[in-house]
């Protein structure tokens, strides 16, 4: 298995590196560690765009530099330099040269410590990556040697989203981490019915949380019935004011991934983050990884 992983060379950031190692100890995967640089013309040697050319390249080597620093001896990892016409196309075409299974990056400088924000960069490539994409939150570190404890599964109570828990629980079984269903839902403070009351919105919250925990339980039930399933931890429903508020409304540990699915508006074999996973992927305090529809099959390797 590889995954491949995409270094920002102007922020140094630890972040990214010790998701991607946690993520490769646990699968025994190898990473293919790349900073992607500007495609130019073939250049002469007097050419005036050699010096900016050779700046580039200086950067992104002392940057792979710093990478393997971080890494040590944790994890097998190559080291590469990709010139692309951008970041998101030039981590898409390693991906697709190594087959890679995964896509590994950081947040954007501009969250909040302990949080995800995605740049323009960060934030073309969930649209248009063939494979998963895992995304580290700002600040995010681990232990030498941490594997992932548990795996979180964002469901809707869809059958999309019921097909990503399947493919969920395949991944938490392969790679000895525990499975546990999330679902969250937001119920403003005033009521938007007319005249109803805010008694009615969290009546019918309530009555989805209902129908969600019956199709969850009945997911649970089909993982428990696999040759050799994962440790079952049930379903959480996290209800707030607010998503943060909603997300914050269940209990996290250090060694979780969340796991989100793609909108079911989206193309078939592309990440297209809809609403309500471009929100949980802003107010999670653990890495999230977000999955093209194409690949949220269990039947998908």
């Amino acid at each position: 298995m590889t995954l491949v992983v995409g270094i920002d060379p102007g922020q140094r950031s630890a972040s990214v590196l010790n998701l991607a190692a946690m993520l490769a100890g646990s699968a025994s995967a190898e990473l293919v560690v790349a900073v992607v640089v500007p495609r130019t013309w073939p250049l002469s040697a007097g050419s005036a765009d050699a010096e900016w050319r050779r700046f580039t390249r200086a950067t992104a080597d002392a940057a792979l530099d710093h990478a393997a620093a971080v890494l040590g001896d944790a994890v097998p990892a190559r080291f590469v330099v990709q010139e692309a016409s951008s970041v998101r196309r030039g981590l898409a075409e390693l991906a697709e040269q190594h087959t890679a299974e995964l896509i590994v990056i950081g947040s954007s400088s501009a969250a909040p410590a302990g949080r995800i924000a995605l740049g323009s960069e960060s934030d073309a490539l969930l649209h248009a990556s063939p494979v998963p994409v895992a995304i580290a939150p700002r600040g995010f570190r681990t232990a030498a040697g941490t594997r992932v404890g548990r795996v979180t599964a964002a469901f809707h109570g869809t059958d999309t989203s019921a097909d990503l828990v399947r493919g969920a629980i395949e991944v938490a079984a392969q790679v000895g981490a525990a499975l546990r269903i999330a679902s969250f839902a937001v119920v403003p403070p005033v009521s938007g019915t007319a005249g109803t009351g805010l008694g009615v919105e969290q009546d019918i919250a309530d009555e989805w949380a209902s129908d969600v925990q019956r199709r969850a339980t009945g997911l649970l039930a089909e993982a428990s019935a696999l040759a050799e399933p994962p440790a079952l931890q049930g379903t959480v429903i996290g209800m707030g004011d607010s998503w943060e508020s909603a997300i914050a409304d269940v209990p996290w540990q250090e060694d979780e991934v969340l796991v989100v699915g793609s909108s079911s508006l989206g193309p078939l074999a592309r990440v297209f983050l809809g609403s309500h996973a471009t929100k949980l992927v802003r107010v999670s305090p653990v890495p999230v990884v977000v999955v093209p529809r194409g690949a949220a099959s269990p039947d998908r390797e």
